[in-house]
């Protein structure tokens, strides 16, 4: 199995590039991990909402095939722990999914017809986290859900 992470706009804060390329290094021991940076353009940026989370729904649909089995990260979605996350990812691989496609939206979430299209909309927390904190929270959780999967010490219970 694959894993995409589609994101929204780079990440600009240097502790949080640094703590992602940590754990998308560390993943590369137990899955093929990618990830995908889309830039809005700045005249899309400068337009009202709707119509922005319009452009970038028309930007992560062209990266998405059809068998994708697609996550939007949203603070509306369903709550994991970590073991339950874990469980998530071994029954996707099981079903012989070949590509799990995450979506972590930009800073005013994600378009309602992506959304629509989703098979899981999942969320970390209750709490509202920047689109950019999110990246390092949903990367090191990853690799938490792989270390419980091979039963490594990583996870403490």
């Amino acid at each position: 199995m694959k894993i995409l992470l589609i994101q929204i706009e780079k990440t600009t804060d240097l502790y949080l590039i640094e703590g992602v390329k940590i754990y998308a290094d560390r993943l590369k021991n137990y899955v093929q991990f990618s990830t995908e940076t889309l830039v809005m353009p700045k005249s899309v940026r400068q337009k009202p909402v709707d119509e922005q989370k319009r452009a970038e729904a028309q930007e992560i649909q062209k990266l998405l095939e059809p068998s994708d089995y697609l996550v939007c990260m949203d603070e509306h979605g369903k709550q994991f722990t970590s073991v339950g996350f874990a469980e998530f990812l071994n029954k996707r691989m099981v079903s012989g999914c070949k590509r799990l496609v995450f979506l972590i939206g930009g800073p005013y979430g994600i378009d309602s017809s992506v959304l629509a299209k989703a098979s899981t909309v999942l969320s970390l927390s209750e709490m509202t986290f920047s689109h950019q904190m999110v990246r390092l929270f949903f990367n090191e959780q990853l690799y938490r859900a792989f270390s419980i999967l091979k039963n490594e010490k990583y996870h403490h219970e």
